[in-house]
Order: C-alpha cells, then sequence, then structure tokens
C-alpha cells in the first residue's frame, strides 16, 4: 500500500480534489444535457435554413464530444476515489508500480504511471 509513502493530509487533501472535480464533471455533465434540450426545444416545429441547422450540429457534436470525455473522465475519477477507499491510491491499477506524488498531484485522478499512459494513448492512437 501506498499510505507509507503518502500522508494521511496528502490523502486527505487529494479527496477534497477529487470530489470537488466529480461535482465539476457531473455539473457540466447536467449543463450539457440541458443546453441540448434547450436546443432540440428551440428547432423543434419551427422552419430552419440550412445555416441553423449546420450551426445547431456543429453545437450538438461539442457537446457529446465534452460529455464523452467527461462520462470517462468520471470514471477514472471514481476509480481514484475508490483506491482511497481501498489504501491503494498511488499504486498503478496497471502494473502495481507506485505512481509518483507530483503526477498525483497534478492529477489527482490518476491510476496509471506516466509510461503506462503514454503507452495506452501510443496504443489508442495506433488503433485507428
Amino acid at each position: 500500500m501506498n499510505d507509507s509513502v503518502l500522508s494521511k493530509s496528502f490523502l486527505d487533501a487529494q479527496r477534497e480534489r477529487l470530489l470537488a472535480l466529480r461535482k465539476q464533471l457531473v455539473s457540466s455533465a447536467d449543463a450539457a444535457g440541458d443546453e441540448e434540450g434547450l436546443l432540440q426545444q428551440t428547432a423543434g416545429g419551427e422552419p430552419q435554413d440550412s445555416g441553423d441547422d449546420a450551426e445547431r450540429f456543429a453545437q450538438q457534436d461539442r457537446d457529446e464530444s465534452i460529455l464523452s470525455h467527461n462520462e470517462g473522465r468520471l470514471a477514472i475519477v471514481d476509480r481514484a476515489l475508490e483506491k482511497l477507499d481501498e489504501g491503494t491510491y498511488g499504486i498503478s491499477d496497471g502494473n502495481g508500480e507506485t505512481i509518483s506524488k507530483a503526477r498525483l498531484e497534478a492529477i489527482p485522478e490518476t491510476i496509471y504511471t506516466m509510461e503506462e499512459m503514454e503507452d495506452r494513448e501510443r496504443a489508442e492512437r495506433n488503433a485507428r
């Protein structure tokens, strides 16, 4: 367990940061959903020109992209909170190695070492 390396005060501060980030992500998702509902409502039943449609579709694409990104990030934040509860925060879910304190401070929701994350991103790019 990484608790011997990371102090209780550090872990408590990270928990607060993660909870604040979670709240922000949920709020952002709610706002995107509200905006989508408003776009649908304003477009419904009224004649639209192609410029209105293009703008609405572009906004819808942006909202969906943000929502998708935030949903993925929310799952990782939830996993980091689970790891705090388990006493495994700061230990990689991938290879079990210790995640540096500096990385945890920079990205409190991280669940992988820098090297693992780079490998995962490279593999994802290559899969496209």
